[in-house]
């Protein structure tokens, strides 16, 4: 079995995308085909011995589009570029269509000596206005709409009908009969119709084409974290050569200050490591000989050297990129609500509006003009301007009353998706807790013991160090002066402080010590199992102070995990700690399920499966969580978070409050509510009308739905839909 990588041109819809699925899985010897419209390629896994490359590049063709072999790697300076002109050229036509549709719209609205609409003001016609909008519509209509036109035909070929079936059918409708009109001189024109139309769903593929860069730009900003120089040891000797030219085996020296160039083990040195930008854990890690070290991360304060196992495309923070890069390649594009009602809607229009003309014509004996306008009062009817309107302007009201409560949906997909949601998995750090180190407890046994630990952790270089000189801060304790003070690698400080030596640090540093720890073990192991990291002061042998330090829990998070649960959500947290510490921070906010010791390459695998059970949604903020947010169906980052993750996330929360997931869950669910009452009005209209417009009760009433008359009824759904869509604004999230 062999699996090949296609760049798929052409495609303009997920209609398009699922076109050309259909007809690879359908191929003898195909195993499994995906195809993705945001990065515009094909992945295939196919027998070699029963099929060619050729044969399936030749299918691609058959329905409209064009295919070639990807090259290896990925050239993120031509994806950008490319992104950027597809941006350009859309956000070009997006002007050229209103410099030619809003005159069009203002003639045909406001100039045809007749209101259009009750309580519209109404001007005389204009000489040669109908000429005028003529000529002004057709760029619109030919130039503008192109690639909806293409679009529409590849659908065809696919026996299927997307949203630009409806577009095109609509407009064309609108644009031929005006023509028509014109040479025949009796009927309205709708030159307008077709304009707007167009100019509106232009404006929606310029929002859409800005949110699809962001992919690469998040992949770009990983490449940037990797170091561009490392200082290897060969020969005896120290030499500065190139990250790329690092070899499995070279021993790698890392100073204070530096990145760590690719992964490896410690052979020499200690030193405390900022993990946090892989890991997204916030607490740097101690490392000592023997302990393994991460290309990327940022090396605190001691100097080591290392031995390099794993370079260039191996290294973890490659892995990371390479699992987005497949996880956003893998995922299969949502279809759209209204794709789908324009399966069966419009072939259905087709046949009414042909058998209309049909039965008029020859088994009634009508005049051709009759039959003609009874045909395209039919399509006018039931033109799908608010089934066109009904999805765009719900996300755009929807996304809108997101963003204004520090909500940002990238785009309609995950909107549309968010309400499906079966499981959420929570990240521990950052997401759940706070993501900084802060004293929870301190045990004074002594007076004066905490302005003791204080003082000598301000000359301290330790990771936790930080947290104990902030909390002195916030409690305004003056620093007392130390003399003598020692950093004990692996177990803490010591110093003096008058004429007392003091020792601060983990249960190493007190049995060296032989500090007298009877009576208050028990205390300190139920402070660790609450996952805590612990250390005592002793002055002398005697125990005198206890601190703890921990990445507390934010004060959202429990309310946001039970209202998440109550709206029928399973909640999931995943975390690289220890499993002592995930079940303490678990247990505390009410989570019931969670993953523990969880290493940043894996985070995706758990995603994928519980995704056999039905849509997850993924939220975390570190660089480590970026594949398993690119796995999910919706990944949620929170904005405190790196900008990779925040890119990579479809929505991102900017309150940085847990409490937003379940509002972005509610918008999603009552802006689908909104999508599917405005496809109900957008063909209620049209659906009642089209009886009348086929001339149905002409024989008995002498009613025959004239295509003005269409006109004014498309409108009106089209106002309903519009109308119902700013409703949104009132709900409450």
């Amino acid at each position: 079995m062999a699996n090949i990588n296609l760049d798929v041109k052409g495609m303009h819809c997920a209609s398009c995308a699922a076109v050309i699925n259909k007809a690879l899985n359908k191929l003898e010897g195909v195993q499994k085909a995906n195809v993705n419209i945001a990065t515009n390629k094909a992945t295939v896994a196919f027998d070699e011995n029963s099929l060619g490359v050729d044969v399936i590049i030749e299918t691609i063709r058959k329905k409209g589009f064009d295919a070639a072999i990807a090259k290896e790697g990925y050239d993120f300076n031509k994806e950008s570029r490319k992104q950027m002109v597809e941006y350009k050229n859309l956000k070009y036509d997006l002007f050229l269509s209103m410099i030619f549709a809003i005159p069009v719209f203002i003639l045909g609205m406001f100039f045809m000596g007749m209101p259009m609409l009750p309580g519209m003001i109404a001007f005389p016609s204009l000489p040669y206005q109908e000429i005028i909008m003529w000529l002004l519509a057709t760029p619109v209509q030919f130039y503008v709409a192109l690639p909806m036109y293409r679009s529409a035909l590849a659908s065809l070929k696919g026996w299927s009908a997307n949203m630009d079936t409806l577009i095109v059918l609509g407009t064309s409708a609108a644009y031929f009969y005006s023509v028509y009109a014109i040479f025949s001189g009796e009927g309205h024109v709708y030159f307008e119709a077709s304009a707007v139309l167009i100019t509106i769903v232009m404006l929606g593929r310029v929002l859409e084409a800005k949110a699809k860069g962001k992919t690469s730009d998040a992949i770009k900003k990983l490449i940037g974290l990797k170091p561009k120089k490392a200082t290897v040891i060969r020969d005896g000797k120290e030499l500065m050569i190139n990250v790329d030219e690092v070899l499995e085996g070279d021993q790698v020296m890392v100073r204070p200050g530096e990145k760590v160039p690719v992964d490896g083990i410690i052979i020499e040195g200690y030193s405390a490591i900022d993990e946090s930008m892989v890991t997204g854990e916030s607490i740097p890690v101690e490392k000592k000989k023997g302990d393994s070290v991460i290309g990327a991360t940022m090396n605190k304060n001691g100097s080591f050297i290392f031995k390099a196992t794993k370079v260039g495309a191996n290294t973890t923070l490659a892995q990371i990129i390479r699992l987005i890069q497949d996880a956003q390649g893998s995922k299969a594009p949502i279809q759209r609500f209204a794709d789908a009602v324009a399966a069966y809607f419009v072939p259905g229009v087709l046949v009414i509006a042909s058998a209309t003309f049909l039965i008029w014509l020859f088994g009634v004996g009508a005049e051709f003009r009759f039959a003609l306008i009874a045909a395209v009062s039919v399509l006018v009817i039931a033109c799908p301007c608010a089934l066109g309107l009904a999805t765009p302007t719900a996300i755009m009201v929807g996304t809108g009353k997101g963003a204004k409560n520090g909500i940002l949906i990238k785009g309609g997909e995950a909107l549309e998706s968010a309400h499906k949601i079966k499981s959420i998995i929570l990240d521990k750090t950052g997401t759940i807790t706070k993501g900084k180190p802060e004293v929870t407890d301190v045990i004074e046994l002594k007076k004066g013991a905490l302005d003791a630990m204080i003082s000598l952790e301000k000359g301290s270089e330790h990771p936790l160090a930080e947290a104990i000189v902030k909390c002195g801060k916030d409690k305004k304790i003056s620093l007392q002066k130390v003399s003598d003070f020692k950093a004990i690698t692996g177990h803490g400080v010591s110093g003096k402080i008058g004429k007392r030596i003091y020792h601060l640090g983990n249960m190493k540093l007190m049995k060296e010590k032989k500090v007298d720890m009877s009576g208050y073990t028990e205390k300190i192991q139920m402070l660790e199992s609450e996952g805590k990291t612990t250390m005592m002061l002793s002055e002398g042998s005697k125990l005198i102070g206890i601190i703890a330090v921990a990445d507390t829990v934010k004060e959202s998070s429990k309310k946001a995990i039970h209202i998440l649960q109550k709206m029928g959500i399973k909640v999931y947290m995943i975390t690289g700690d220890n499993e002592r510490t995930a079940k303490a921070i678990a247990h505390k906010v009410g989570i019931y399920s969670y993953f523990a010791e969880v290493l940043p390459e894996d985070k995706a695998m758990y995603v994928k499966k519980l995704q056999k059970r039905g849509v997850v949604a993924m939220v975390g903020d570190g660089i480590n969580d970026a594949p398993a947010l690119a796995q999910a169906e919706i990944g949620i980052a929170m904005g405190s978070g790196t900008d990779v993750a925040m890119e990579t996330g479809e929505i991102v929360l900017m309150k940085d409050d847990l409490l937003d997931v379940a509002k972005a869950v509610k918008l999603s669910r009552i802006t689908m509510a909104k999508i599917r009452q405005n496809m109900f009005w957008a063909l209620f209209y049209n659906s009642l009308g089209i009886p009348i417009a086929a001339g149905l009760l002409y024989p008995w009433t002498g009613w025959l739905l004239n295509p003005m008359i269409a006109g004014g009824a498309m409108a009106l759904s089209s106002v309903s839909v519009v109308s119902n869509s700013l409703l949104l604004q009132l709900k409450k999230l």
